[in-house]
């Protein structure tokens, strides 16, 4: 199972603290550059996932509000 958005952004966020530190090792730099792709890549589809399914609130006239599907989707 892919993890969610919300936990992949988190731990992106974590790895990005760790390889600021100036202590940390080109191994676990690489490593952790290695992960960071990885979740990278899955927040990126789930982003492109909820793109599709979004759908967009425009105010008629009147005050009315329509439904519509965005471009492509």
């Amino acid at each position: 199972m892919e993890p969610r958005f919300e936990d992949a952004v988190q731990r992106l966020e974590a790895i990005v603290e760790e390889l600021e530190q100036p202590s940390i090792t080109l191994d676990r730099s690489l490593a952790l550059f290695a992960e960071g792709i990885t979740h990278l890549r899955s927040a990126t589809e789930a982003l492109g996932r909820a793109e599709e399914s979004v759908k967009m609130l425009v105010a008629r006239a009147g005050g009315v509000l329509e439904v519509t599907e965005l471009p492509g989707g």
